[in-house]
């Protein structure tokens, strides 16, 4: 069962908090607070918040589970733009220069990950695929190859050149 937790409106530049994002991606939700524990870029700190509140939203959902035993992961995490406020920045001779001060929004989804390699159903799905898939023919493989035809020498050629002009 996944749990979702959004983050909006964050004053961060998009792309500096893709950074943080990439780096938690797809790992479990152990390694990646600590990973983000430790991270000294801005964004961590904020995305930690966020991942400790989408495991409260799951362990909300799933009260009879433990959240050690469920093997959580990070199923999906992306960073959207926000809204930009513009402003602007005094410059030479009256001018005004841009200033886009950039905001975003973080989503995140953990949801416990499923090993079914080393389980008893998994090994009879896979015999099952075995089974059911066609059989490569015989015939097929037995049939000889044919050889590339072999080409014919400089002298050989020069001989031929000769009869002919005879």
């Amino acid at each position: 069962m996944e749990a979702v937790a959004k983050l909006r409106n964050v004053p961060t530049s998009p792309r500096k908090m893709r950074l943080v994002a990439g780096l938690v991606r797809g790992k479990s939700v152990t390694r990646a607070l600590g990973l983000l524990k430790f991270e000294a870029n801005s964004g961590a700190e904020k995305i930690e918040k966020l991942l400790l509140s989408a495991l409260a939203n799951w362990q909300q959902k799933n009260e009879d589970e433990r959240i050690e035993d469920a093997n959580l992961y990070i199923k999906e995490i992306f960073v959207d733009e926000g809204r930009q406020l513009k402003r602007l920045r005094p410059a030479p001779q009256g001018r005004g220069h841009r200033i886009r001060k950039r905001s975003n929004h973080v989503t995140i989804i953990i949801d416990s990950k499923v090993e079914a390699i080393g389980s008893r159903q998994g090994l009879k799905d896979a015999a099952a695929k075995l089974e059911t898939a066609p059989a490569a023919t015989p015939a097929a493989e037995e049939a000889p190859t044919k050889k590339p035809a072999r080409r014919s020498t400089k002298k050989a050629d020069t001989q031929t050149a000769a009869d002919a002009t005879e």
